[in-house]
């Protein structure tokens, strides 16, 4: 009985594969959506202006970020919690797939978060005439809190590295006679 309860707890981890490939479908959306605004940033060449350019690339640096992001989560999630992906043969197999866990995925997700918000903080302040005072200060006050959240998790996975290393056991000194 514990056995076969422990097979279907195991197997139960493929449940979470149809996430994976919605995760890939939502990628093909962001590809998408960064098709449409090179298209309307393109559209805007004859009468751009420098602040319309940077903007413009800020908007597609935010979707490229955002698309790295889902990848990173789709491989290490998929590698993590359903199976390992036999790919060490491919030659474009990424230098980081299957050395991504779950601790390193945290803080490559939160870094990817604070780097959007960055970017979307800047897009703001280069636009800084459409927006309220308040809306602002709501706006840096969740980057802060984004950025503050990044330090603490990677804090927090420093100590917990580090309480590993005290409780591993020192291995036994050899005396030579």
């Amino acid at each position: 009985m514990e056995r076969m309860i422990e097979r279907t707890l195991f197997a139960s981890r493929w449940l979470m594969a149809p996430m994976y490939l919605g995760l890939a479908a939502a990628l093909v959306i962001l590809v998408y959506s960064f098709l449409m605004e090179l298209l309307r940033f393109a559209g805007m060449l004859p009468g751009l202006t420098v602040d319309d350019a940077v903007l413009g690339v800020l908007a597609l640096i935010d979707l490229s970020l955002a698309a790295n992001l889902l990848v990173i989560v789709i491989f290490s999630g998929y590698e993590n919690f359903v199976s390992r992906m036999d790919l060490t043969a491919h030659e474009d197999r990424p230098d980081w797939h299957g050395e991504v866990d779950f601790s390193s995925l945290k803080l490559k997700l939160v870094a990817s978060i604070v780097a959007i918000s960055g970017i979307h903080l800047l897009k703001v302040f280069m636009d800084v005439d459409k927006y309220t005072p308040d809306k602002i200060r709501w706006m840096v006050i969740i980057h802060l809190v984004f950025v503050i959240s990044g330090v603490l998790l990677a804090l927090m996975d420093w100590i917990a590295m580090q309480s590993k290393g005290l409780k591993k056991p020192k291995s036994p000194v050899m005396v030579q006679p």
